[in-house]
């Protein structure tokens, strides 16, 4: 099947409602509390503890609605209703959103959405329109026995006027779906009828920080990382991805990213470049803005889900990769003229291009020791204001807004305005969330306190007038979202979509394009079909886990996937061996490090040597970071690097059933020596670099950017169920 063809049966599910002839309150009896935010609070940056069980259950009802069918002919658009009514005018209907009986222009779909923004934000008191402007995670009732996931008067969506919510759990989408329809009622409810946008960062595939998920069923499609399509550079298969996973996010009532990642990976230390689509400016710019074109379409609309594209402008510019989530980190260095605009600001102006619907601004503050960057200067003898980006009224409204042309909105990073507001230490929680707002910043993240800017106006600090630019943006995206008429969805519809074969084909293919082959010492893959039958192959990951877990489950994806391969536990009688190495880094610990070892949670290296010397072996490696392989590299007869990759897409390559074509999305270090010498604000490829940073295999192939082996020609390359290529 054609990928044209793919889409279009995808597209042809269109999602089915039962409808209610019945409007009730949904009674909801359990408790959730407002996250609080300590100074060293990682919750408060962005981060759930994966050790912790905090996902919902599985079990419970949904919300009874009034529905109305859409109608081509008349115009008229689906319409869900769970606690207001429905009023007919001219023989159309249209939401009664703040119980008048009459219809009000916000209420009437027929009109330009700027004017019923404007009449909306005209009916707003101050406290509302404060709501709006602050997002933070909304935890769901874990495991409620009564299948509600809300509490009735839930301090943020009720208590707090608040409507933008981050959403960090992972459990299956239907639970997802009967969440997010829990949050509808309750905007529903409210004086105003106004609706929930719930975000999340990506969840279609695997993540050290993040939301993770694998593939499992009732979850959502799963996808090599950003990495992995970039090693592809099959900017298409973003687009393809982007639009199925669109699909599944607002099936399931997920309407924002908080993603995709477009920071260019030129400190090899920083540890979010598993987020990123590598070092090359060029091809994270073309990703970005495919992935956007996918999420939300080529307009804002009812079937788009909104993109927040990160973290202007450009994170990956560190200093011996400190991350700005700490003070350590709390500036952006620039050290060669020009890096900024050069190789940073590229993927942003894809995605202004793209009309993402809206950025967010890093932690960190430009540094004043930085080369010139060719912005405007911030004063006679400042090259910039050393506040951060978020509440930096140069970098974003003199510089996002009046230079590159972006019309959307700024959603602040996670605590950016609050105990990481850096530059700006000093002022006050008022004087704080008043210096972003009159920068450019439209909503601020880590945030339950919309009492901070009703203070901040009432204290002449800010005007009100601010207030509703601000409120007149976000507004905007959630009438052009269709928010206003139908936010609901169907729970049973939202798994028969992510229950998809055709998109888990697609999906499949995409890990095998990210496939890397870095060494292939005399051809000793693939392990062909006429020699398999005399293979005994050992199998080992590191870091194994507890009593070797994770091995054995290796072993049976290996075993499942090709069960020709035999597979021996003593490595005395093998012929060959597999190892998985997964070295780990996560950004909280605060600690950069990229050397294989006890530090990135291989315990035993010695092993991995001892392997490699004892067979020939075949080593892959999961990239999340460019690690320094100068232990593990040398005596392996093989090496391949993943990028969140699954186990049978790396079987079918070692099988010959594809033929690897992937090529690095960043160069890997000779040493640490190599990482201590080079440029954090520019690619390895900058002639700027050290030309000797890459590493060199004993075959003088170095691993610079751009580097990957396929198998000698004239071998096939199959692809599991689409035939020959």
């Amino acid at each position: 099947m054609s990928v044209g063809s793919i889409l279009r049966k995808l597209r042809k599910n269109k999602k089915t409602k039962k409808a209610m002839t019945s409007m009730f309150a949904l009674s909801i009896a359990a408790t959730v509390a407002v996250p609080s935010i300590a100074a060293n609070s990682s919750e408060g940056l962005g981060y759930v503890d994966p050790t912790k069980n905090t996902n919902p259950g599985s079990s419970g009802t949904d919300v009874e609605t009034y529905r109305v069918a859409a109608n081509s002919k008349t115009g008229q658009p689906e319409i869900e209703a769970a606690k207001k009514g429905v009023l007919k005018v001219n023989g159309k209907k249209f939401k009664d959103l703040n119980g008048n009986k009459k219809l009000d222009a916000y209420e009437d779909w027929r009109n330009p959405v700027s004017k019923r923004v404007a009449d909306l934000v005209s009916k707003m008191s101050l406290e509302e329109k404060a709501g709006l402007m602050v997002i933070n995670t909304h935890v769901p009732i874990a495991d409620p026995a009564d299948g509600k996931y809300v509490k009735k008067d839930d301090p943020m969506i009720v208590g707090k006027n608040m409507r933008y919510v981050i959403f960090r759990q992972t459990p299956t989408v239907d639970v997802i779906a009967k969440y997010t329809n829990q949050l509808q009622e309750l905007g529903e409810a409210s004086r105003l009828g106004i609706p929930v946008v719930v975000t999340s960062n990506p969840r279609n595939h695997a993540s050290t920080d993040y939301t993770n998920i694998s593939a499992s069923e009732g979850q959502h499609s799963f996808w090599p990382g950003p990495l992995g399509f970039a090693a592809a550079g099959d900017t298409e298969a973003v687009k393809e991805f982007s639009e199925i996973a669109a699909k599944e996010w607002r099936e399931a009532g997920i309407r924002k990213v908080y993603g995709y990642t477009a920071d260019i990976a030129t400190d090899p230390l920083w540890a979010r470049i598993e987020d990123t689509f590598g070092e090359n400016p060029k091809v994270a710019s073309e990703m970005i803005y495919n992935v956007i074109k996918g999420f939300q379409g080529e307009k804002l609309n009812e079937e788009s889900v909104a993109i927040t594209v990160k973290h202007f402008p450009g994170g990956g510019a560190r200093d011996n990769g400190l991350d700005p989530h700490f003070v350590e980190g709390k500036f952006n260095p620039y050290p060669t003229e020009g890096s900024l605009l050069n190789y940073h600001i590229p993927p942003f102006e894809a995605a202004i291009k793209a009309n993402v619907s809206s950025i967010m601004p890093y932690y960190a503050y430009p540094s004043n020791d930085s080369a010139d960057q060719g912005l405007k200067w911030y004063s006679d003898d400042q090259q910039f204001e050393e506040v951060g980006f978020a509440l930096n009224d140069a970098i974003l409204d003199g510089f996002l807004r009046t230079e590159l042309g972006f019309k959307g909105y700024v959603n602040s990073d996670t605590g950016a305005v609050g105990n990481n507001a850096w530059g700006a230490e000093k002022l006050t929680p008022e004087q704080k969330f008043a210096k972003a707002i009159n920068a450019g910043t439209d909503i601020i993240s880590g945030s339950s306190e919309p009492e901070l800017i009703v203070k901040a106006v009432r204290q002449g600090l800010l005007k009100e007038e601010a207030v509703n630019e601000s409120v007149t943006f976000l507004l905007t995206e959630m009438m052009n979202l269709g928010l206003f008429e139908d936010p609901y969805v169907d729970a049973q519809h939202a798994l028969k979509v992510v229950d998809n074969p055709a998109v888990d084909e697609l999906a499949y293919e995409a890990h095998l394009k990210s496939v890397v082959l870095l060494r292939n010492d005399q051809n000793v893959l693939p392990l062909k079909d006429a020699q398999i039958k005399n293979v005994k192959l050992y199998v080992e990951m590191f870091p194994s886990g507890k009593e070797d877990v994770n091995s054995k489950g290796l072993i049976e994806a290996i075993k499942k996937q090709d069960p020709s391969i035999q597979i021996t536990s003593d490595l005395n009688e093998a012929t060959h061996a597999y190892i998985y190495v997964k070295p780990v880094q996560s950004n909280w610990d605060n600690n950069p490090r990229i050397t294989v070892g006890p530090e990135t949670g291989i315990a035993n290296v010695d092993r991995i040597v001892e392997i490699q010397k004892t067979v020939p072996t075949i080593t892959a490696v999961n990239m999340t970071s460019p690690w320094v392989l100068d232990k593990i590299e040398p005596n392996a007869a093989a090496v391949i690097a993943t990028f969140g990759t699954k186990a049978e897409a790396v079987v079918d390559v070692i099988r010959g059933e594809f033929n690897p074509a992937g090529k690095l999305p960043f160069a890997l270090p000779a040493s640490m020596k190599a990482v201590d010498n080079e440029v954090g604000d520019v690619p390895s490829f900058a002639p700027q670099e050290d030309p000797a940073y890459a590493y060199v295999n004993k075959s003088k192939d170095a691993y610079k950017y751009g580097f990957g082996l396929s198998y000698p020609k004239g071998k096939k390359i199959i692809i599991k169920g689409k035939g020959e290529e």
